[in-house]
């Protein structure tokens, strides 16, 4: 039973856990998408997430308690700078994590993590302002379907 296990371990003691959540998350923010287990995916995900929100904030406690996670100059750079402005509307879910398939060596289950707003063959795909519908069927909707379509017949 995993009664009050907040956390994933991963294996490893806490500051080989820190270091290596720390390392994953630059990679990520510099490279926009990282190949690493499931496991790995998700704790990075809760441990990236909450970064990403205090940026959106470009004020100098930010950048300070930001670096004292990462510790990657150049990371937190990049974080203000490009990613900051790109995910300033969205109310958080930052991240993406997709499932590869098996390792070769050990048959470990692998992912994908992204960041969300970098994918661009998904963002290309995505439609562009979808017609928000409805279940229930109105009166109005359909007696202005009958009406609509009589014009274009004549």
């Amino acid at each position: 039973m995993r009664h009050n296990k907040a956390i994933n371990h991963l294996g490893r003691k806490s500051g080989h856990r820190k270091a290596l959540l720390a390392n994953m998350a630059a990679s990520l923010i510099l490279n926009k998408r990282i190949q690493t287990t499931v496991a790995k995916a998700k704790a990075l995900k809760t441990y990236v997430e909450p970064l990403i929100t205090k940026s959106k904030e470009d004020s100098t406690h930010s950048r300070r308690v930001v670096f004292s996670y990462l510790k990657n100059k150049e990371a937190v750079t990049e974080l203000f700078r490009t990613v900051a402005p790109k995910i300033a509307d969205r109310p958080g879910g930052y991240t993406r994590v997709l499932k590869t398939g098996f390792r070769q060596g050990d048959g470990a289950d692998m992912a994908l993590i992204e960041l969300v707003d970098f994918n661009e063959a998904a963002l290309a795909s995505a439609p562009k302002a979808a017609k928000k519908t409805t279940r229930r069927s109105s009166k109005k909707a359909v007696e202005a379907a009958p009406a609509a379509e009589a014009p274009a017949a004549e």
